[in-house]
Protein backbone atom coordinates (compact mmCIF):
# COMPACT_ATOMS: atom_id res chain seq x y z
CA UNK A 1 0.00 0.00 0.00
CA UNK A 2 1.30 3.43 -0.94
CA UNK A 3 1.41 6.23 1.59
CA UNK A 4 -1.24 8.87 1.01
CA UNK A 5 0.83 11.90 2.03
CA UNK A 6 -0.89 14.85 0.38
CA UNK A 7 -0.18 18.48 -0.32
CA UNK A 8 -1.64 20.80 2.25
CA UNK A 9 -5.28 21.48 1.28
CA UNK A 10 -6.55 25.03 1.53
CA UNK A 11 -9.84 24.14 3.18
CA UNK A 12 -11.90 21.25 4.46
CA UNK A 13 -13.61 19.53 1.51
CA UNK A 14 -16.64 17.30 2.03
CA UNK A 15 -16.11 15.54 -1.29
CA UNK A 16 -12.51 14.67 -0.44
CA UNK A 17 -13.54 13.28 2.95
CA UNK A 18 -16.18 11.08 1.31
CA UNK A 19 -13.73 9.90 -1.33
CA UNK A 20 -11.03 9.03 1.20
CA UNK A 21 -13.56 7.41 3.55
CA UNK A 22 -14.91 4.99 0.96
CA UNK A 23 -11.37 4.33 -0.29
CA UNK A 24 -10.36 3.30 3.26
CA UNK A 25 -13.43 1.06 3.54
CA UNK A 26 -12.73 -0.55 0.17
CA UNK A 27 -9.09 -1.29 0.99
CA UNK A 28 -9.91 -2.79 4.41
CA UNK A 29 -13.27 -4.45 3.93
CA UNK A 30 -12.27 -7.73 5.57
CA UNK A 31 -10.79 -5.99 8.61
CA UNK A 32 -13.83 -3.76 9.00
CA UNK A 33 -16.19 -6.73 8.76
CA UNK A 34 -14.23 -8.43 11.54
CA UNK A 35 -14.30 -5.37 13.79
CA UNK A 36 -17.98 -4.79 13.00
CA UNK A 37 -18.88 -8.38 13.90
CA UNK A 38 -16.96 -8.17 17.17
CA UNK A 39 -18.07 -4.77 18.43
CA UNK A 40 -21.26 -3.90 16.58
CA UNK A 41 -23.16 -6.50 14.55
CA UNK A 42 -23.33 -9.32 17.11
CA UNK A 43 -24.12 -7.03 20.10
CA UNK A 44 -26.72 -5.20 17.99
CA UNK A 45 -28.25 -8.53 16.98
CA UNK A 46 -28.66 -9.57 20.63
CA UNK A 47 -30.15 -6.17 21.53
CA UNK A 48 -32.51 -6.18 18.54
CA UNK A 49 -33.68 -9.74 19.19
CA UNK A 50 -34.53 -8.75 22.76
CA UNK A 51 -36.37 -5.58 21.70
CA UNK A 52 -38.24 -7.32 18.87
CA UNK A 53 -39.22 -10.15 21.20
CA UNK A 54 -40.71 -7.64 23.65
CA UNK A 55 -42.45 -5.84 20.78
CA UNK A 56 -43.94 -9.06 19.42
CA UNK A 57 -45.20 -10.06 22.89
CA UNK A 58 -47.09 -6.82 23.41
CA UNK A 59 -50.84 -7.29 23.57
CA UNK A 60 -52.19 -4.19 21.84
CA UNK A 61 -55.77 -5.31 22.49
CA UNK A 62 -55.33 -5.17 26.26
CA UNK A 63 -54.29 -1.97 28.06
CA UNK A 64 -53.36 -3.94 31.17
CA UNK A 65 -49.70 -4.84 31.68
CA UNK A 66 -47.84 -6.58 34.47
CA UNK A 67 -45.84 -3.81 36.24
CA UNK A 68 -43.19 -6.23 37.54
CA UNK A 69 -42.65 -7.76 34.10
CA UNK A 70 -42.48 -4.32 32.51
CA UNK A 71 -39.90 -3.16 35.08
CA UNK A 72 -37.82 -6.29 34.63
CA UNK A 73 -37.79 -5.92 30.85
CA UNK A 74 -36.90 -2.24 31.17
CA UNK A 75 -33.92 -2.98 33.44
CA UNK A 76 -32.64 -5.69 31.10
CA UNK A 77 -33.07 -3.38 28.09
CA UNK A 78 -31.16 -0.64 29.93
CA UNK A 79 -28.31 -3.04 30.75
CA UNK A 80 -28.17 -4.19 27.12
CA UNK A 81 -28.17 -0.55 26.00
CA UNK A 82 -25.27 0.40 28.27
CA UNK A 83 -23.20 -2.57 27.11
CA UNK A 84 -23.96 -1.69 23.50
CA UNK A 85 -22.92 1.93 24.16
CA UNK A 86 -19.51 0.82 25.49
CA UNK A 87 -19.00 -1.57 22.58
CA UNK A 88 -19.96 1.18 20.13
CA UNK A 89 -17.19 3.37 21.57
CA UNK A 90 -14.72 0.49 21.22
CA UNK A 91 -15.87 0.06 17.63
CA UNK A 92 -15.31 3.73 16.83
CA UNK A 93 -11.88 3.72 18.47
CA UNK A 94 -10.76 0.63 16.58
CA UNK A 95 -11.99 2.13 13.29
CA UNK A 96 -10.09 5.37 13.99
CA UNK A 97 -6.89 3.40 14.48
CA UNK A 98 -7.50 1.35 11.33
CA UNK A 99 -8.29 4.44 9.26
CA UNK A 100 -5.19 6.40 10.23
CA UNK A 101 -2.96 3.34 9.79
CA UNK A 102 -4.39 2.89 6.30
CA UNK A 103 -3.93 6.55 5.37
CA UNK A 104 -0.33 6.23 6.54
CA UNK A 105 0.23 3.55 3.92
CA UNK A 106 0.24 0.65 6.37
CA UNK A 107 -1.94 -2.43 6.54
CA UNK A 108 -4.06 -2.19 9.72
CA UNK A 109 -4.12 -5.29 11.92
CA UNK A 110 -7.23 -6.27 13.83
CA UNK A 111 -5.23 -7.14 16.95
CA UNK A 112 -3.55 -3.74 17.02
CA UNK A 113 -6.87 -1.93 16.49
CA UNK A 114 -8.56 -3.86 19.30
CA UNK A 115 -5.59 -3.33 21.63
CA UNK A 116 -5.60 0.44 21.11
CA UNK A 117 -9.38 0.60 21.54
CA UNK A 118 -9.20 -1.32 24.83
CA UNK A 119 -6.28 0.78 26.07
CA UNK A 120 -8.26 3.98 25.52
CA UNK A 121 -11.68 2.73 26.65
CA UNK A 122 -11.96 4.74 29.87
CA UNK A 123 -11.06 8.17 28.42
CA UNK A 124 -13.18 7.33 25.36
CA UNK A 125 -16.08 6.54 27.68
CA UNK A 126 -15.38 9.81 29.48
CA UNK A 127 -15.66 11.76 26.23
CA UNK A 128 -18.88 9.95 25.34
CA UNK A 129 -20.44 10.71 28.71
CA UNK A 130 -19.38 14.38 28.67
CA UNK A 131 -20.81 14.86 25.16
CA UNK A 132 -24.04 13.05 26.08
CA UNK A 133 -24.56 15.03 29.29
CA UNK A 134 -23.75 18.31 27.54
CA UNK A 135 -26.26 17.60 24.78
CA UNK A 136 -28.88 16.48 27.32
CA UNK A 137 -28.47 19.56 29.51
CA UNK A 138 -28.52 21.85 26.47
CA UNK A 139 -31.79 20.29 25.33
CA UNK A 140 -33.30 20.65 28.81
CA UNK A 141 -32.32 24.33 28.89
CA UNK A 142 -33.79 24.96 25.43
CA UNK A 143 -37.06 23.25 26.33
CA UNK A 144 -37.20 25.18 29.61
CA UNK A 145 -36.68 28.51 27.84
CA UNK A 146 -39.27 27.62 25.21
CA UNK A 147 -41.74 26.64 27.96
CA UNK A 148 -41.29 30.01 29.64
CA UNK A 149 -41.58 32.08 26.46
CA UNK A 150 -44.60 30.38 24.86
CA UNK A 151 -47.20 31.56 27.44
CA UNK A 152 -45.79 35.11 27.43
CA UNK A 153 -44.75 35.83 23.84
CA UNK A 154 -46.37 33.06 21.84
CA UNK A 155 -45.11 30.14 19.80
CA UNK A 156 -43.36 32.18 17.09
CA UNK A 157 -41.07 34.08 19.49
CA UNK A 158 -40.40 30.89 21.47
CA UNK A 159 -39.43 29.08 18.26
CA UNK A 160 -37.01 31.88 17.30
CA UNK A 161 -35.43 31.75 20.76
CA UNK A 162 -35.21 27.96 20.56
CA UNK A 163 -33.40 28.14 17.21
CA UNK A 164 -31.13 30.89 18.54
CA UNK A 165 -30.02 28.49 21.27
CA UNK A 166 -29.96 25.46 18.98
CA UNK A 167 -27.34 26.79 16.56
CA UNK A 168 -24.68 27.42 19.26
CA UNK A 169 -25.48 24.00 20.70
CA UNK A 170 -24.87 22.34 17.34
CA UNK A 171 -21.62 24.28 16.91
CA UNK A 172 -20.54 23.15 20.37
CA UNK A 173 -21.10 19.50 19.47
CA UNK A 174 -19.37 19.94 16.11
CA UNK A 175 -16.43 21.44 17.96
CA UNK A 176 -15.83 18.20 19.85
CA UNK A 177 -16.72 15.88 16.94
CA UNK A 178 -13.13 14.68 16.40
CA UNK A 179 -12.31 14.24 20.09
CA UNK A 180 -12.05 10.45 19.84
CA UNK A 181 -9.57 10.52 16.91
CA UNK A 182 -7.53 13.10 18.84
CA UNK A 183 -7.59 10.87 21.91
CA UNK A 184 -6.61 7.73 19.99
CA UNK A 185 -3.84 9.39 18.01
CA UNK A 186 -2.49 12.09 20.34
CA UNK A 187 -3.43 10.71 23.79
CA UNK A 188 -4.35 14.04 25.35
CA UNK A 189 -6.91 12.76 27.84
CA UNK A 190 -10.62 13.55 27.99
CA UNK A 191 -10.66 17.34 28.27
CA UNK A 192 -7.36 17.81 26.45
CA UNK A 193 -8.75 15.88 23.47
CA UNK A 194 -11.97 17.90 23.49
CA UNK A 195 -10.03 21.18 23.65
CA UNK A 196 -7.76 20.03 20.82
CA UNK A 197 -10.84 19.03 18.78
CA UNK A 198 -12.32 22.52 19.20
CA UNK A 199 -9.07 24.05 17.96
CA UNK A 200 -8.90 21.77 14.92
CA UNK A 201 -12.54 22.25 13.91
CA UNK A 202 -12.51 26.05 14.28
CA UNK A 203 -13.28 27.58 10.89
CA UNK A 204 -14.47 24.26 9.42
CA UNK A 205 -17.54 23.54 11.52
CA UNK A 206 -20.10 24.44 8.88
CA UNK A 207 -18.36 22.08 6.46
CA UNK A 208 -18.39 19.40 9.15
CA UNK A 209 -22.07 20.14 9.69
CA UNK A 210 -22.72 19.55 5.99
CA UNK A 211 -20.78 16.28 6.07
CA UNK A 212 -22.54 14.94 9.14
CA UNK A 213 -25.94 16.17 7.92
CA UNK A 214 -25.53 14.20 4.70
CA UNK A 215 -24.51 11.10 6.65
CA UNK A 216 -27.38 11.59 9.11
CA UNK A 217 -30.01 12.00 6.39
CA UNK A 218 -28.69 8.95 4.55
CA UNK A 219 -28.76 6.94 7.80
CA UNK A 220 -32.33 8.07 8.56
CA UNK A 221 -33.47 7.17 5.04
CA UNK A 222 -31.97 3.68 5.28
CA UNK A 223 -33.36 3.08 8.76
CA UNK A 224 -36.82 4.35 7.75
CA UNK A 225 -36.87 2.10 4.68
CA UNK A 226 -36.04 -0.93 6.78
CA UNK A 227 -38.55 0.06 9.49
CA UNK A 228 -41.24 0.48 6.82
CA UNK A 229 -40.65 -3.00 5.45
CA UNK A 230 -40.63 -4.50 8.94
CA UNK A 231 -43.73 -2.54 9.95
CA UNK A 232 -45.64 -3.62 6.84
CA UNK A 233 -44.81 -7.24 7.54
CA UNK A 234 -46.15 -6.89 11.07
CA UNK A 235 -49.27 -5.03 9.90
CA UNK A 236 -50.11 -7.62 7.24
CA UNK A 237 -49.66 -10.66 9.46
CA UNK A 238 -50.76 -9.19 12.79
CA UNK A 239 -47.85 -10.97 14.43
CA UNK A 240 -44.27 -11.98 13.74
CA UNK A 241 -42.97 -15.51 13.56
CA UNK A 242 -39.66 -16.56 15.05
CA UNK A 243 -38.14 -16.47 11.58
CA UNK A 244 -39.53 -12.99 11.05
CA UNK A 245 -38.04 -11.78 14.32
CA UNK A 246 -34.63 -13.21 13.47
CA UNK A 247 -34.66 -11.77 9.95
CA UNK A 248 -35.74 -8.38 11.28
CA UNK A 249 -33.06 -8.40 13.98
CA UNK A 250 -30.33 -9.38 11.52
CA UNK A 251 -31.43 -6.76 9.01
CA UNK A 252 -31.55 -4.00 11.60
CA UNK A 253 -28.14 -5.03 12.97
CA UNK A 254 -26.56 -4.94 9.52
CA UNK A 255 -28.06 -1.54 8.74
CA UNK A 256 -26.94 0.02 12.03
CA UNK A 257 -23.45 -1.49 11.69
CA UNK A 258 -22.96 -0.21 8.14
CA UNK A 259 -24.11 3.26 9.18
CA UNK A 260 -21.83 3.29 12.24
CA UNK A 261 -18.87 2.11 10.14
CA UNK A 262 -19.23 4.83 7.52
CA UNK A 263 -19.73 7.58 10.10
CA UNK A 264 -16.76 6.47 12.25
CA UNK A 265 -14.41 6.21 9.28
CA UNK A 266 -15.59 9.59 7.97
CA UNK A 267 -14.90 11.22 11.36
CA UNK A 268 -11.40 9.72 11.44
CA UNK A 269 -10.74 10.92 7.89
CA UNK A 270 -12.08 14.34 8.89
CA UNK A 271 -9.53 14.48 11.71
CA UNK A 272 -6.70 13.84 9.24
CA UNK A 273 -8.17 16.39 6.83
CA UNK A 274 -8.44 19.02 9.58
CA UNK A 275 -4.84 18.49 10.65
CA UNK A 276 -3.69 18.90 7.07
CA UNK A 277 -5.77 22.06 6.65
CA UNK A 278 -4.77 23.59 9.99
CA UNK A 279 -1.17 22.48 10.31
CA UNK A 280 -0.07 21.08 6.99
CA UNK A 281 0.61 17.81 8.82
CA UNK A 282 1.17 14.88 6.51
CA UNK A 283 -0.34 11.50 7.27
CA UNK A 284 3.18 10.13 7.72
CA UNK A 285 3.80 12.64 10.53
CA UNK A 286 0.62 11.48 12.28
CA UNK A 287 2.10 8.00 12.63
CA UNK A 288 5.23 9.29 14.36
CA UNK A 289 3.14 9.97 17.48
CA UNK A 290 2.72 6.23 17.93
CA UNK A 291 6.29 5.35 16.92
Amino acid sequence: MVSTTLERPEKFRIGRVFSNSFAVIGRNLGLLVGLAALFSALPALVLNLWNYRNFANLDFASPETDPSAFLGNSLISTAFGLIYFVLALLFQSSLVRATIEDLNGKRPAIGDCVQIALRCIFPTLGIGLVVFLTAFLAMVVMMFVAGILIPVFGTAIAFVAFMALLVPGIMLLLGVSVSVPVLIQERLGVFGSMSRSRALTKGSRWSLFGLLLILLLAAIAIQMAFALVFGLAFALTGSLSTVGLIVGAIGSSVVSTVVATVISVAIAVSYVELRQVKEGTSVDELAEIFA
